[in-house]
């Protein structure tokens, strides 16, 4: 079942390590099919250089195991959450990445300094609050706070991505990394200054809609 789907999830998976967004089994990445609505997701607690295609678990918008041997992400419950709340989304993605982390421990957003996240996150990367794994919370925290970013921090916690592919997803969580790592560096000087919200609107569309082939 999902076979594809099942191989792009796992070298999706794989991608988090070698991006430097995880540590030993932390993080995780699913796809909703677009035909059948069920997801392909990491299994929980195994890890990245063990990852093979076979060892995918796909579960059902209900979080019951369609397919798998293996106990799906203990995350699986915040990842179906979004799913059924944010219809255009297919991908999520979830780090514990440092630099972002470090501003989740903090409760704080990622202010919107550099012209990269006004291009790729058309304003502050937003920090929701505190919530406890296993359930719908971290998921509820994320819907609500996310807004039109395709990132969003939780407080305490890490990093959670979307996009309208697991591609893109992983692109914003590696973006939100590079972002927070050089803010950071940034506060280590100063204060840096914000950029204008009509500028961010500028530089957003014209990244979303000409930037690229």
């Amino acid at each position: 079942m999902l076979e594809i789907l099942k191989e792009e999830v796992c070298h999706l998976n794989c991608e988090l390590p070698r991006h430097n967004l995880v540590v030993w089994t932390s993080g995780n990445v699913s796809v909703r099919d677009q035909e059948t609505g069920l997801v392909v997701i990491k299994p929980s607690g195994v890890k990245f250089e063990e990852l093979r295609p076979e060892k995918m678990v796909v579960v059902d918008m209900d979080g019951e195991v369609i397919e798998g041997v293996l106990k799906p992400s203990s995350d699986t419950g915040s990842h179906l959450y979004i799913y059924r709340h944010i219809p255009d989304v297919h991908g999520v993605v979830h780090t514990h990445s440092n630099y972002a982390t470090a501003f989740a421990a903090l409760g704080k957003p990622i202010p919107p300094v550099l012209t990269a996240i006004a291009d790729e996150f058309g304003g502050p990367i937003p920090c929701g609050g505190f919530a406890l794994i296993g359930g719908d919370e971290i998921g509820k925290e994320v819907v609500e706070s996310i807004g039109h970013s395709l990132a969003c921090l939780l407080q305490n916690h890490g990093v959670f991505t979307v996009g309208s592919t697991g591609e893109e997803a992983l692109k914003a969580a590696v973006m939100v990394e590079d972002v927070a790592r050089t803010t950071w560096l940034a506060l280590q000087i100063g204060l840096p200054k914000e950029i204008l919200p009509e500028d961010i609107a500028r530089m957003h569309t014209r990244y979303q809609e000409f930037y690229g082939q």
